[in-house]
């Protein structure tokens, strides 16, 4: 594992060890991993709707995609069993 070290004004290290006593952490460094992961997540996300919605629209979710649906489901219940 590599090492990053960051400086923080007092404020926001305070915060910091705050969180991790607060939350469970074991060290600070846990506790920025943890955002890190959640950044990556949501970028993550906002890349997938960002091509949902550039994406051609799919057919309509009327009645009969959802009966379809409930179709595909039992089907594939049935086949299980």
């Amino acid at each position: 594992m590599s090492t990053m070290n960051i400086s923080l004004p007092a404020t926001l290290k305070a915060f910091v060890d705050a969180q991790v006593t607060e939350r469970g952490y074991g060290t600070s460094s846990e506790y920025v991993r943890e955002l890190i992961r959640k950044d990556q997540e949501r970028l993550h996300l906002r890349g997938l709707l960002l091509a949902g919605a550039e994406s051609p629209a799919g057919p309509p979710a009327d009645a009969a995609y959802f009966e379809g649906l409930r179709a595909r489901v039992r089907d594939a219940a049935s086949t299980r069993r």
